[in-house]
Protein backbone atom coordinates (compact mmCIF):
# COMPACT_ATOMS: atom_id res chain seq x y z
CA UNK A 1 0.00 0.00 0.00
CA UNK A 2 2.76 2.37 0.88
CA UNK A 3 4.26 1.61 -2.34
CA UNK A 4 1.56 2.46 -4.10
CA UNK A 5 1.26 5.40 -2.65
CA UNK A 6 4.91 6.07 -3.45
CA UNK A 7 4.29 5.42 -7.21
CA UNK A 8 1.27 7.41 -7.41
CA UNK A 9 2.83 10.51 -6.36
CA UNK A 10 6.26 9.87 -8.42
CA UNK A 11 3.68 9.84 -11.62
CA UNK A 12 2.01 12.84 -10.36
CA UNK A 13 5.06 14.54 -9.77
CA UNK A 14 6.12 13.77 -13.29
CA UNK A 15 2.90 14.87 -14.91
CA UNK A 16 3.40 17.93 -12.86
CA UNK A 17 6.68 18.62 -14.12
CA UNK A 18 5.89 18.16 -17.88
CA UNK A 19 3.61 20.52 -17.42
CA UNK A 20 5.53 23.06 -15.97
CA UNK A 21 8.27 23.10 -18.82
CA UNK A 22 5.02 22.56 -21.15
CA UNK A 23 3.64 25.59 -19.55
CA UNK A 24 7.34 27.82 -20.01
CA UNK A 25 8.18 26.29 -23.14
CA UNK A 26 5.45 25.76 -25.04
CA UNK A 27 5.86 28.73 -27.35
CA UNK A 28 9.10 27.61 -28.12
CA UNK A 29 7.87 24.11 -28.80
CA UNK A 30 5.22 25.41 -31.17
CA UNK A 31 7.86 26.92 -33.42
CA UNK A 32 10.21 24.60 -33.60
CA UNK A 33 7.54 22.04 -34.59
CA UNK A 34 5.56 24.36 -36.99
CA UNK A 35 8.78 25.73 -38.85
CA UNK A 36 9.90 22.24 -39.99
CA UNK A 37 6.41 21.07 -40.60
CA UNK A 38 5.43 23.57 -42.39
CA UNK A 39 9.15 24.06 -44.49
CA UNK A 40 8.29 20.08 -45.05
CA UNK A 41 4.85 19.99 -46.31
CA UNK A 42 5.30 23.15 -48.28
CA UNK A 43 8.09 20.68 -49.84
CA UNK A 44 5.82 18.03 -50.37
CA UNK A 45 3.13 20.25 -51.92
CA UNK A 46 5.57 21.83 -54.22
CA UNK A 47 7.43 19.18 -55.36
CA UNK A 48 6.90 18.09 -59.21
CA UNK A 49 5.44 14.92 -60.24
CA UNK A 50 8.32 12.55 -62.29
CA UNK A 51 6.57 9.60 -63.94
CA UNK A 52 7.99 6.76 -65.03
CA UNK A 53 7.21 3.91 -67.95
CA UNK A 54 8.70 0.85 -68.68
CA UNK A 55 8.69 -1.32 -71.93
CA UNK A 56 9.48 -4.90 -71.69
CA UNK A 57 11.93 -6.24 -75.11
CA UNK A 58 12.05 -9.73 -75.46
CA UNK A 59 14.99 -11.82 -77.13
CA UNK A 60 13.50 -14.08 -79.21
CA UNK A 61 15.96 -16.72 -80.34
CA UNK A 62 16.95 -17.86 -83.98
CA UNK A 63 14.06 -19.07 -86.01
CA UNK A 64 16.08 -21.43 -88.46
CA UNK A 65 17.46 -24.31 -86.12
CA UNK A 66 20.89 -23.95 -85.61
CA UNK A 67 22.05 -27.35 -87.48
CA UNK A 68 20.52 -25.57 -90.64
CA UNK A 69 21.98 -22.72 -90.47
CA UNK A 70 24.57 -21.64 -88.00
CA UNK A 71 24.71 -17.75 -87.55
CA UNK A 72 28.24 -15.93 -87.72
CA UNK A 73 26.69 -13.27 -84.60
CA UNK A 74 28.12 -15.60 -81.55
CA UNK A 75 28.21 -13.06 -79.06
CA UNK A 76 26.50 -13.45 -76.04
CA UNK A 77 22.65 -11.39 -75.51
CA UNK A 78 24.07 -9.54 -72.29
CA UNK A 79 27.20 -8.36 -74.68
CA UNK A 80 25.61 -7.35 -77.77
CA UNK A 81 22.81 -5.98 -75.00
CA UNK A 82 25.21 -3.61 -73.66
CA UNK A 83 27.16 -2.68 -76.88
CA UNK A 84 23.76 -1.78 -78.47
CA UNK A 85 22.86 0.63 -75.36
CA UNK A 86 26.38 2.18 -76.05
CA UNK A 87 24.65 3.37 -79.57
CA UNK A 88 21.51 4.33 -78.04
CA UNK A 89 22.68 6.48 -75.55
CA UNK A 90 24.76 8.15 -78.07
CA UNK A 91 25.16 12.58 -77.82
CA UNK A 92 23.79 12.23 -81.66
CA UNK A 93 20.84 10.15 -80.52
CA UNK A 94 19.98 11.61 -77.37
CA UNK A 95 19.88 14.94 -78.71
CA UNK A 96 17.95 14.25 -81.19
CA UNK A 97 15.22 12.91 -78.65
CA UNK A 98 15.32 15.85 -76.67
CA UNK A 99 14.15 17.93 -79.68
CA UNK A 100 12.07 15.58 -81.04
CA UNK A 101 9.95 15.51 -78.02
CA UNK A 102 10.99 18.71 -76.65
CA UNK A 103 12.51 17.54 -72.91
CA UNK A 104 13.79 19.34 -70.49
CA UNK A 105 13.05 23.00 -72.04
CA UNK A 106 13.70 24.57 -68.29
CA UNK A 107 16.96 22.50 -67.65
CA UNK A 108 18.28 23.45 -71.05
CA UNK A 109 18.08 27.25 -70.44
CA UNK A 110 19.88 27.12 -67.23
CA UNK A 111 22.55 24.15 -68.02
CA UNK A 112 24.73 23.36 -71.96
CA UNK A 113 23.29 20.43 -74.03
CA UNK A 114 26.41 18.17 -72.29
CA UNK A 115 24.74 18.35 -68.58
CA UNK A 116 21.13 18.07 -69.83
CA UNK A 117 22.58 14.67 -72.42
CA UNK A 118 24.01 13.41 -68.93
CA UNK A 119 20.81 14.13 -67.48
CA UNK A 120 18.96 12.05 -70.14
CA UNK A 121 21.01 9.23 -70.06
CA UNK A 122 20.66 9.30 -66.09
CA UNK A 123 16.72 9.41 -66.42
CA UNK A 124 17.50 5.80 -69.00
CA UNK A 125 17.18 2.50 -66.92
CA UNK A 126 17.85 -1.09 -68.30
CA UNK A 127 17.78 -3.68 -66.62
CA UNK A 128 18.24 -7.31 -67.41
CA UNK A 129 16.06 -10.33 -66.93
CA UNK A 130 17.45 -13.63 -66.58
CA UNK A 131 16.24 -17.22 -66.91
CA UNK A 132 18.42 -19.56 -65.45
CA UNK A 133 18.68 -22.72 -67.45
CA UNK A 134 19.54 -26.29 -66.13
CA UNK A 135 22.80 -27.02 -65.95
CA UNK A 136 23.61 -23.60 -67.47
CA UNK A 137 24.89 -19.89 -66.68
CA UNK A 138 22.02 -17.12 -66.82
CA UNK A 139 20.75 -16.59 -70.06
CA UNK A 140 19.16 -13.78 -71.00
CA UNK A 141 15.90 -13.41 -72.56
CA UNK A 142 14.41 -10.39 -72.12
CA UNK A 143 15.19 -7.00 -70.60
CA UNK A 144 13.22 -3.59 -69.38
CA UNK A 145 14.44 0.18 -70.83
CA UNK A 146 12.31 2.80 -68.84
CA UNK A 147 12.90 5.95 -68.56
CA UNK A 148 11.68 9.23 -66.36
CA UNK A 149 10.39 12.56 -66.81
CA UNK A 150 7.72 15.44 -65.44
CA UNK A 151 4.85 14.12 -68.20
CA UNK A 152 3.11 10.65 -68.30
CA UNK A 153 2.34 10.63 -72.02
CA UNK A 154 5.73 11.96 -73.19
CA UNK A 155 7.74 9.44 -70.83
CA UNK A 156 5.78 6.69 -72.28
CA UNK A 157 6.44 7.70 -75.95
CA UNK A 158 10.36 8.29 -75.14
CA UNK A 159 10.14 4.83 -73.64
CA UNK A 160 8.71 3.11 -76.65
CA UNK A 161 10.86 5.49 -79.00
CA UNK A 162 13.66 3.69 -76.91
CA UNK A 163 12.41 0.32 -77.00
CA UNK A 164 12.33 1.02 -81.05
CA UNK A 165 15.87 2.06 -81.12
CA UNK A 166 17.36 -1.33 -79.69
CA UNK A 167 14.94 -3.19 -82.11
CA UNK A 168 16.61 -1.26 -85.18
CA UNK A 169 20.21 -1.37 -83.30
CA UNK A 170 19.80 -4.94 -82.96
CA UNK A 171 18.85 -5.95 -86.97
CA UNK A 172 21.75 -3.73 -87.89
CA UNK A 173 24.50 -4.54 -85.74
CA UNK A 174 23.40 -8.13 -86.62
CA UNK A 175 23.52 -7.49 -90.76
CA UNK A 176 26.73 -5.15 -90.21
CA UNK A 177 28.20 -8.14 -88.19
CA UNK A 178 27.09 -11.28 -91.14
CA UNK A 179 28.18 -9.28 -93.66
CA UNK A 180 31.56 -8.62 -92.36
CA UNK A 181 32.29 -11.49 -91.67
CA UNK A 182 31.17 -12.44 -95.55
CA UNK A 183 33.50 -9.68 -96.79
CA UNK A 184 36.07 -11.03 -94.17
CA UNK A 185 36.04 -15.11 -95.80
CA UNK A 186 35.51 -13.62 -99.23
CA UNK A 187 38.75 -11.65 -99.12
CA UNK A 188 40.48 -14.39 -97.65
CA UNK A 189 38.98 -17.01 -100.18
CA UNK A 190 40.27 -14.92 -102.72
CA UNK A 191 44.07 -14.32 -101.59
CA UNK A 192 44.45 -18.20 -100.90
CA UNK A 193 42.91 -19.19 -104.24
CA UNK A 194 45.61 -17.27 -105.99
CA UNK A 195 47.69 -18.76 -104.05
CA UNK A 196 46.39 -22.05 -104.99
CA UNK A 197 46.75 -21.48 -108.42
CA UNK A 198 50.15 -20.49 -108.45
CA UNK A 199 51.10 -23.48 -106.36
CA UNK A 200 48.80 -25.82 -109.47
CA UNK A 201 51.28 -23.81 -111.62
CA UNK A 202 54.11 -25.05 -110.06
CA UNK A 203 52.94 -28.44 -109.75
CA UNK A 204 51.81 -28.37 -112.89
CA UNK A 205 55.52 -27.32 -114.24
CA UNK A 206 56.94 -30.17 -112.00
CA UNK A 207 55.70 -32.77 -113.41
CA UNK A 208 56.02 -31.60 -117.01
CA UNK A 209 59.37 -31.27 -116.67
CA UNK A 210 59.78 -33.89 -115.08
CA UNK A 211 57.35 -36.38 -116.46
CA UNK A 212 58.14 -39.98 -116.07
CA UNK A 213 60.65 -39.35 -112.70
CA UNK A 214 57.52 -38.46 -110.09
CA UNK A 215 57.43 -41.19 -107.42
CA UNK A 216 53.49 -42.82 -108.71
CA UNK A 217 55.37 -43.53 -111.84
CA UNK A 218 57.92 -45.51 -110.30
CA UNK A 219 55.83 -48.57 -110.53
CA UNK A 220 54.99 -48.29 -114.48
CA UNK A 221 58.84 -46.87 -114.87
CA UNK A 222 60.08 -50.41 -113.49
CA UNK A 223 57.44 -52.59 -115.36
CA UNK A 224 58.37 -51.15 -118.24
CA UNK A 225 61.68 -51.48 -117.81
CA UNK A 226 61.75 -54.91 -117.23
CA UNK A 227 59.36 -55.04 -120.71
CA UNK A 228 63.17 -53.63 -122.39
CA UNK A 229 65.11 -56.08 -120.85
CA UNK A 230 62.83 -58.70 -122.07
CA UNK A 231 62.66 -57.10 -125.74
CA UNK A 232 66.57 -56.77 -125.24
CA UNK A 233 67.07 -60.38 -124.90
CA UNK A 234 64.67 -61.35 -127.25
CA UNK A 235 66.44 -59.06 -129.55
CA UNK A 236 69.39 -60.66 -128.48
CA UNK A 237 68.26 -64.36 -129.85
CA UNK A 238 66.59 -62.84 -132.88
CA UNK A 239 70.27 -61.79 -133.63
CA UNK A 240 71.73 -65.05 -132.89
CA UNK A 241 68.74 -66.94 -135.27
CA UNK A 242 69.21 -64.60 -137.96
CA UNK A 243 73.01 -64.83 -137.86
CA UNK A 244 73.09 -68.52 -138.22
CA UNK A 245 71.11 -68.38 -140.80
CA UNK A 246 73.39 -66.16 -142.61
CA UNK A 247 75.93 -68.16 -142.13
CA UNK A 248 73.74 -70.99 -143.82
CA UNK A 249 72.78 -69.01 -146.49
CA UNK A 250 76.15 -68.18 -146.95
CA UNK A 251 77.12 -71.05 -147.35
CA UNK A 252 74.64 -72.83 -149.31
CA UNK A 253 75.26 -69.49 -151.74
CA UNK A 254 79.25 -70.65 -151.95
CA UNK A 255 78.31 -74.37 -152.39
CA UNK A 256 75.69 -73.65 -155.00
CA UNK A 257 78.16 -71.00 -156.83
CA UNK A 258 81.13 -73.02 -156.96
CA UNK A 259 79.43 -76.22 -157.98
CA UNK A 260 77.06 -75.05 -160.77
CA UNK A 261 75.88 -78.78 -162.02
CA UNK A 262 75.50 -79.99 -158.28
CA UNK A 263 71.93 -78.14 -157.95
CA UNK A 264 70.50 -79.64 -160.88
CA UNK A 265 72.25 -82.98 -160.34
CA UNK A 266 70.14 -83.50 -157.19
CA UNK A 267 67.72 -80.34 -156.70
CA UNK A 268 64.88 -82.35 -155.42
CA UNK A 269 67.09 -83.80 -152.80
CA UNK A 270 68.84 -80.70 -151.66
CA UNK A 271 65.51 -78.66 -151.37
CA UNK A 272 63.64 -81.53 -149.57
CA UNK A 273 66.57 -81.78 -146.89
CA UNK A 274 66.61 -78.05 -146.07
CA UNK A 275 62.69 -77.92 -146.55
CA UNK A 276 62.54 -80.84 -143.70
CA UNK A 277 64.87 -78.94 -141.63
CA UNK A 278 62.83 -75.64 -141.68
CA UNK A 279 59.43 -77.50 -140.77
CA UNK A 280 61.88 -78.93 -138.02
CA UNK A 281 62.64 -75.15 -136.72
CA UNK A 282 59.10 -74.42 -137.05
CA UNK A 283 57.17 -76.86 -135.50
CA UNK A 284 59.78 -76.14 -132.17
CA UNK A 285 59.05 -72.44 -132.55
CA UNK A 286 55.31 -73.33 -132.84
CA UNK A 287 55.86 -75.36 -129.57
CA UNK A 288 57.58 -72.38 -127.47
CA UNK A 289 55.65 -69.44 -129.10
CA UNK A 290 52.38 -68.62 -130.98
CA UNK A 291 51.48 -68.21 -134.70
CA UNK A 292 51.74 -64.97 -134.51
CA UNK A 293 55.22 -64.45 -133.22
CA UNK A 294 57.70 -63.26 -135.56
CA UNK A 295 60.09 -65.46 -135.99
CA UNK A 296 57.05 -68.20 -136.40
CA UNK A 297 55.74 -65.82 -139.06
CA UNK A 298 59.50 -65.85 -140.95
CA UNK A 299 59.61 -69.75 -140.30
CA UNK A 300 56.62 -70.12 -141.89
CA UNK A 301 57.05 -67.97 -144.79
CA UNK A 302 60.51 -69.49 -145.41
CA UNK A 303 58.96 -73.03 -145.70
CA UNK A 304 56.26 -72.17 -148.25
CA UNK A 305 58.77 -70.49 -150.03
CA UNK A 306 60.97 -73.55 -149.87
CA UNK A 307 58.27 -75.27 -150.94
CA UNK A 308 57.49 -73.03 -154.01
CA UNK A 309 61.51 -73.44 -154.97
CA UNK A 310 61.03 -77.01 -154.84
CA UNK A 311 57.86 -76.96 -156.75
CA UNK A 312 59.72 -74.60 -159.63
CA UNK A 313 62.99 -76.41 -159.38
CA UNK A 314 61.02 -79.90 -160.38
CA UNK A 315 59.16 -77.97 -163.05
CA UNK A 316 62.54 -76.78 -164.36
CA UNK A 317 64.56 -79.76 -164.49
CA UNK A 318 61.96 -81.50 -166.40
CA UNK A 319 61.97 -78.62 -169.44
CA UNK A 320 65.72 -79.12 -169.27
CA UNK A 321 65.10 -82.80 -169.77
CA UNK A 322 62.85 -82.39 -172.34
CA UNK A 323 64.99 -79.48 -174.41
CA UNK A 324 68.05 -81.52 -173.91
CA UNK A 325 66.34 -84.38 -175.58
CA UNK A 326 65.54 -82.46 -178.72
CA UNK A 327 68.89 -80.80 -178.80
CA UNK A 328 71.17 -82.20 -181.24
CA UNK A 329 74.75 -83.64 -179.85
CA UNK A 330 77.26 -80.38 -179.11
CA UNK A 331 79.94 -80.20 -181.44
CA UNK A 332 83.71 -80.86 -179.41
CA UNK A 333 85.36 -78.28 -180.98
CA UNK A 334 83.09 -75.64 -179.86
CA UNK A 335 83.65 -73.81 -176.42
CA UNK A 336 81.12 -74.18 -173.48
CA UNK A 337 78.70 -71.58 -172.66
CA UNK A 338 78.27 -70.21 -169.16
CA UNK A 339 76.12 -71.81 -166.63
CA UNK A 340 72.90 -69.74 -166.37
CA UNK A 341 72.11 -68.70 -162.62
CA UNK A 342 69.16 -70.81 -161.02
CA UNK A 343 66.33 -70.07 -159.63
CA UNK A 344 67.66 -71.76 -156.42
CA UNK A 345 71.03 -69.50 -156.47
CA UNK A 346 68.75 -66.34 -157.00
CA UNK A 347 66.36 -67.66 -154.43
CA UNK A 348 69.46 -68.43 -151.76
CA UNK A 349 70.71 -64.22 -152.41
CA UNK A 350 67.50 -63.01 -151.64
CA UNK A 351 67.52 -65.79 -148.42
CA UNK A 352 70.55 -64.07 -147.62
CA UNK A 353 69.55 -60.33 -148.43
CA UNK A 354 66.51 -60.42 -146.67
CA UNK A 355 68.50 -62.26 -143.62
CA UNK A 356 71.03 -59.55 -143.26
CA UNK A 357 68.34 -56.76 -143.93
CA UNK A 358 66.79 -58.62 -140.56
CA UNK A 359 69.84 -58.49 -138.65
CA UNK A 360 70.52 -54.02 -139.31
CA UNK A 361 66.85 -53.89 -138.29
CA UNK A 362 67.81 -56.12 -135.02
CA UNK A 363 70.83 -54.10 -134.85
CA UNK A 364 68.83 -50.78 -135.03
CA UNK A 365 66.14 -51.85 -132.35
CA UNK A 366 68.77 -53.27 -130.11
CA UNK A 367 70.31 -49.66 -129.83
CA UNK A 368 66.85 -48.18 -129.63
CA UNK A 369 65.94 -50.44 -126.64
CA UNK A 370 69.37 -49.79 -124.93
CA UNK A 371 68.53 -46.36 -125.13
CA UNK A 372 65.09 -46.55 -123.72
CA UNK A 373 66.55 -48.60 -120.70
CA UNK A 374 69.05 -46.67 -119.86
CA UNK A 375 66.71 -43.32 -120.00
CA UNK A 376 64.15 -45.34 -118.31
CA UNK A 377 67.34 -46.28 -115.98
CA UNK A 378 67.74 -42.46 -115.37
CA UNK A 379 64.24 -41.54 -114.42
CA UNK A 380 64.20 -44.63 -111.76
CA UNK A 381 67.01 -43.72 -109.93
CA UNK A 382 66.14 -39.72 -110.16
CA UNK A 383 62.91 -40.85 -108.46
CA UNK A 384 63.56 -40.57 -104.99
CA UNK A 385 65.26 -37.22 -105.43
CA UNK A 386 62.18 -35.45 -107.39
CA UNK A 387 59.94 -37.36 -104.59
CA UNK A 388 61.48 -35.39 -101.85
CA UNK A 389 61.04 -32.04 -104.34
CA UNK A 390 57.53 -33.13 -104.91
CA UNK A 391 56.87 -33.68 -101.39
CA UNK A 392 57.73 -30.25 -100.47
CA UNK A 393 55.78 -28.70 -103.45
CA UNK A 394 53.26 -30.82 -103.20
CA UNK A 395 52.83 -29.97 -98.71
CA UNK A 396 52.30 -26.44 -99.11
CA UNK A 397 49.77 -27.26 -101.89
CA UNK A 398 48.02 -29.50 -99.82
CA UNK A 399 47.54 -27.52 -96.64
CA UNK A 400 45.97 -24.47 -98.89
CA UNK A 401 43.65 -26.83 -100.86
CA UNK A 402 42.40 -27.84 -97.33
CA UNK A 403 42.48 -24.27 -96.26
CA UNK A 404 41.04 -22.90 -99.88
CA UNK A 405 37.78 -25.72 -98.97
CA UNK A 406 37.54 -24.87 -95.54
CA UNK A 407 37.11 -21.46 -96.29
CA UNK A 408 34.53 -22.07 -99.01
CA UNK A 409 32.45 -24.00 -96.87
CA UNK A 410 32.70 -21.56 -94.15
CA UNK A 411 31.92 -18.73 -96.49
CA UNK A 412 28.92 -20.60 -98.11
CA UNK A 413 28.09 -20.50 -94.40
CA UNK A 414 28.28 -17.09 -93.84
CA UNK A 415 26.43 -16.16 -96.99
CA UNK A 416 23.71 -18.89 -95.51
CA UNK A 417 23.83 -16.50 -92.49
CA UNK A 418 23.94 -13.49 -94.18
CA UNK A 419 20.40 -13.74 -95.98
CA UNK A 420 18.83 -15.03 -92.80
CA UNK A 421 19.98 -12.24 -91.22
CA UNK A 422 19.14 -10.34 -94.04
CA UNK A 423 15.53 -11.73 -94.28
CA UNK A 424 15.67 -11.11 -90.63
CA UNK A 425 15.01 -14.69 -89.14
CA UNK A 426 18.21 -14.59 -86.61
CA UNK A 427 17.63 -13.54 -83.02
CA UNK A 428 15.38 -10.84 -82.91
CA UNK A 429 14.31 -8.21 -80.22
CA UNK A 430 10.55 -7.49 -79.99
CA UNK A 431 8.33 -5.46 -77.80
CA UNK A 432 6.39 -7.85 -75.34
CA UNK A 433 4.75 -4.83 -73.45
CA UNK A 434 5.53 -1.21 -74.60
CA UNK A 435 5.17 1.44 -72.44
CA UNK A 436 1.68 3.10 -71.66
CA UNK A 437 1.30 6.59 -69.63
CA UNK A 438 1.30 6.07 -66.10
CA UNK A 439 -0.90 7.78 -63.67
CA UNK A 440 0.75 7.32 -61.01
CA UNK A 441 3.61 9.17 -60.51
CA UNK A 442 6.79 7.04 -59.43
CA UNK A 443 8.32 10.41 -57.39
CA UNK A 444 8.40 12.01 -54.82
CA UNK A 445 6.46 9.43 -52.19
CA UNK A 446 4.03 12.38 -50.58
CA UNK A 447 3.10 10.01 -47.89
CA UNK A 448 6.18 8.60 -46.87
CA UNK A 449 7.74 11.99 -46.83
CA UNK A 450 5.19 13.99 -45.14
CA UNK A 451 5.57 11.05 -42.15
CA UNK A 452 9.15 11.85 -42.36
CA UNK A 453 8.67 15.26 -41.64
CA UNK A 454 6.29 14.84 -38.96
CA UNK A 455 9.15 12.71 -37.37
CA UNK A 456 10.83 15.38 -37.62
CA UNK A 457 9.01 18.17 -36.62
CA UNK A 458 8.27 16.40 -33.38
CA UNK A 459 11.53 15.09 -32.56
CA UNK A 460 13.00 18.85 -33.20
CA UNK A 461 10.33 20.48 -30.91
CA UNK A 462 11.40 18.22 -28.18
CA UNK A 463 14.79 18.25 -28.73
CA UNK A 464 14.68 22.32 -28.86
CA UNK A 465 12.74 22.41 -25.18
CA UNK A 466 15.17 19.61 -23.65
CA UNK A 467 18.34 21.85 -24.59
CA UNK A 468 16.32 25.50 -23.55
CA UNK A 469 15.84 23.55 -20.12
CA UNK A 470 19.36 21.77 -20.11
CA UNK A 471 20.37 25.53 -20.72
CA UNK A 472 17.78 27.24 -18.11
CA UNK A 473 19.81 27.56 -15.02
CA UNK A 474 16.96 29.43 -13.03
CA UNK A 475 15.17 28.20 -10.08
CA UNK A 476 11.07 27.84 -11.30
CA UNK A 477 10.03 25.78 -8.16
CA UNK A 478 10.44 26.02 -4.21
CA UNK A 479 11.54 22.70 -3.97
CA UNK A 480 14.61 23.25 -6.60
CA UNK A 481 15.40 25.38 -4.67
CA UNK A 482 15.33 23.40 -1.75
CA UNK A 483 17.27 20.69 -3.36
CA UNK A 484 19.62 22.99 -4.70
CA UNK A 485 20.74 24.74 -1.25
CA UNK A 486 20.34 24.08 2.46
CA UNK A 487 19.70 27.22 3.63
CA UNK A 488 15.54 27.13 4.70
CA UNK A 489 13.27 28.93 2.86
CA UNK A 490 11.78 31.70 5.02
CA UNK A 491 8.80 32.88 2.72
CA UNK A 492 7.83 32.44 -1.26
CA UNK A 493 6.22 35.76 -2.64
CA UNK A 494 4.43 35.24 -6.19
CA UNK A 495 4.72 36.89 -9.49
CA UNK A 496 2.93 40.78 -8.71
CA UNK A 497 1.33 41.08 -12.78
CA UNK A 498 0.77 44.68 -13.12
CA UNK A 499 -1.57 46.65 -15.91
CA UNK A 500 1.63 47.52 -17.43
CA UNK A 501 3.20 43.98 -17.64
CA UNK A 502 0.04 42.86 -19.34
CA UNK A 503 0.41 45.25 -21.76
CA UNK A 504 3.85 44.60 -22.56
CA UNK A 505 3.25 40.93 -22.73
CA UNK A 506 -0.03 41.54 -25.72
CA UNK A 507 2.10 43.75 -27.58
CA UNK A 508 4.94 40.96 -27.39
CA UNK A 509 2.58 38.63 -28.23
CA UNK A 510 1.23 40.49 -31.17
CA UNK A 511 4.98 40.83 -32.34
CA UNK A 512 5.77 37.61 -31.73
CA UNK A 513 2.83 36.11 -34.05
CA UNK A 514 3.67 38.13 -36.40
CA UNK A 515 7.25 36.95 -36.70
CA UNK A 516 6.44 33.60 -37.13
CA UNK A 517 4.02 34.32 -39.81
CA UNK A 518 6.40 36.18 -41.45
CA UNK A 519 9.20 33.80 -41.16
CA UNK A 520 7.00 30.89 -41.92
CA UNK A 521 5.79 32.96 -45.23
CA UNK A 522 9.74 33.41 -46.14
CA UNK A 523 10.21 29.63 -45.33
CA UNK A 524 7.27 28.52 -47.82
CA UNK A 525 8.29 31.03 -50.65
CA UNK A 526 11.90 29.76 -50.29
CA UNK A 527 10.89 26.39 -50.46
CA UNK A 528 8.60 26.95 -53.25
CA UNK A 529 11.71 28.29 -55.50
CA UNK A 530 13.77 25.74 -53.95
CA UNK A 531 11.57 22.70 -55.34
CA UNK A 532 9.43 23.79 -58.31
CA UNK A 533 10.13 22.14 -61.11
CA UNK A 534 13.76 20.96 -59.13
CA UNK A 535 12.98 16.91 -60.60
CA UNK A 536 17.37 16.40 -59.36
CA UNK A 537 15.57 17.33 -56.07
CA UNK A 538 13.05 14.87 -55.64
CA UNK A 539 14.90 11.99 -57.29
CA UNK A 540 17.17 12.71 -54.39
CA UNK A 541 14.46 13.04 -51.83
CA UNK A 542 13.51 9.46 -53.13
CA UNK A 543 16.95 8.07 -52.85
CA UNK A 544 16.68 8.89 -49.04
CA UNK A 545 13.02 8.14 -48.61
CA UNK A 546 13.80 4.46 -50.35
Amino acid sequence: MVEETRSATRSRSQVDTVLAVWSRRKWLAILAFVAPLAAGVSLIAFLPNIYRSAATVLAERQQVPDFFVRSTVTSAIETRIQTISQEVLSRSRLEALINRFGLYADLRERVPLEGVIERMRGDIRLQLKSLELKGLREASVAFTISYQGSDPGTVSLVTNTLASFYNEENVKARERQATGTTEFLKVQLGETKKRLDGLEQQVSGFKRRHLGELPQQMDANLTTLEHLHAQLRQNADSQTRATERRQTLSSQLAEAESAPGAPFASPELREAARLAQKKEDLARLRTQFSDKYPDVVMAAAEVAALERDLAAAKALERERAAAKARQPKPNPEEKPTATPVTPYVLRLKEALSEVQTELKILKTEEGRLQAAIAAYQARVENVPKREQEFMELSRDYASTRELYGSLMKRYEEAQLAETMEQGQKGEQFRVLDPAVPNAQPAAPNRLRLLLMTLAGAIGLAVGGVLLAEHLDTSFHEVDDLRTFSNVPVLVSIPRIVTPTDLRRRWWRMRLAATAACVGLVMIVGIVYVAAKGNEALVLLLARVAS
